[in-house]
């Protein structure tokens, strides 16, 4: 027999009970579903309930217990409890339906990854090849990769979102087409231009060049993707100023940028007003030299990230070897740690990342 698209299907979970006429009011009453179904009518031995998007065949019989896993928004379902066993042997878990985002605490350490490391790339969603670049994720607290797409071309990829506290996207080689819920039509990104996905945020990524790279930073480190079977992109409604979570979207174009003085001397940034548009959760400059000398210092942020886009310069650290990076390596300053980045290449462009993004910088003696 072949099951068609116009075939009508069910599903039901079979669960063994040891004794269902204890069970009929445990799942009736305290998980409010509904009987549909008990036989046979003498000495009933199995009973079929329904209710929360779920169809259960309670079987008399012995066996290993079963588990269901319940979610809801209501804090007294179930009497609060968060786990029940009921007379016949199953178990019940009750978790939140949309349990608040839990962010770890930040494992401080000063990190350089390099590129010619020759550090693993690994396939993940959708096909793409990933390098870690920060492999001790900071305990948890971020998560930094390194993504191609050797071969351009439609992205078998389907709508979906994220459900983290910060998450950016930005192109460092190629272009990639992507929709966003409630901001129009394709976007597409360009080398040294960004992203960022606010939280829950519906997309899905349509098409990509051949060799596309993009540098993807998440907080925390392990989140959920989730996918969204009914919702159709692109959304009828264009609205730019949508928060998600108390952050915009963004779409932020290196075309016509303009460059400032930068937290370091030496150096000059352009902004790509991330900071402004998560609430100041996080703050994203592209960054190459410019007036000034470098000096030794230090700062204050939770978390501050550098990849190297072009070119190269020196990174000195306090009780570190300096280190000569170059395109394709990253790192990571701890907060209050002396360093000092010196020597720029003339064509240098460094990618910053900082959480929070806003955060201060003072000058700090040369620990020599």
């Amino acid at each position: 027999m072949t099951l068609t698209q116009a075939a009508e299907i069910r599903a039901e979970a079979r669960l063994p009970t040891t004794d269902l006429r204890a069970d009929l009011p445990f799942f009736t009453r305290t998980l409010k579903m509904r009987l549909d179904m008990i036989y046979p009518a003498d000495d009933p031995a199995v009973a079929v309930l329904s209710g929360h998007g779920l169809r259960v065949r309670l079987v008399q019989e012995p066996g290993t217990p079963g588990m269901l896993r319940l979610l809801t928004d209501d804090a007294g379902f179930a009497g609060g409890e968060r786990a029940l066993t009921s007379p016949g042997g199953t178990r019940v878990e009750i978790d939140e339906l949309n349990p608040p985002l839990v962010l770890p605490a930040t494992q401080h350490a000063f990190v350089v990854r390099r590129l010619a490391d020759q550090a693993p790339w690994v396939i993940g969603r959708a096909g793409m090849h990933y390098r870690d670049l920060v492999p001790s994720r900071l305990g948890g607290a971020m998560i930094a990769s390194h993504i191609r797409i050797p071969d351009g071309g439609p992205v078998p990829d389907m709508v979906h979102f994220h459900k983290v506290g910060f998450q950016l996207i930005f192109c460092i080689k190629g272009w990639v087409d992507v929709l966003y819920e409630d901001q129009g039509g394709p976007r597409r990104l360009h080398a040294g231009d960004c992203f960022i996905q606010p939280p829950r945020i519906r997309h899905r990524v349509l098409e990509a060049s051949d060799g596309i790279e993009v540098i993807e930073i998440g907080v925390p480190a392990e989140h959920v993707t989730e996918i969204d079977h009914d919702m159709a992109l692109p959304t009828p409604h264009l609205r730019p100023d949508r928060e998600w979570d108390g952050q915009r979207f963004v779409h932020n174009q290196a075309e016509g940028a303009v460059w400032s003085p930068f937290r370091l001397g030496g150096f000059e940034a352009r902004d790509t007003t991330i900071a402004d548009n998560t609430g100041g959760v996080a703050g994203v400059q592209v960054v190459r030299p410019g007036a000034g000398e470098a000096g030794w210092a230090t700062h204050d942020a939770d978390i501050l990230f550098g990849f190297v886009m072009r070119g190269g310069l020196t990174l000195e650290g306090e009780g570190k070897d300096a280190y000569t990076l170059s395109q394709g390596d990253a790192f990571v300053i701890p907060p209050g740690m002396a360093t000092r980045w010196s020597a720029p290449s003339e064509d240098l462009e460094l990618l910053e990342v900082a959480l929070p993004g806003r955060f201060a910088t003072a000058p700090a003696k040369n620990p020599a």
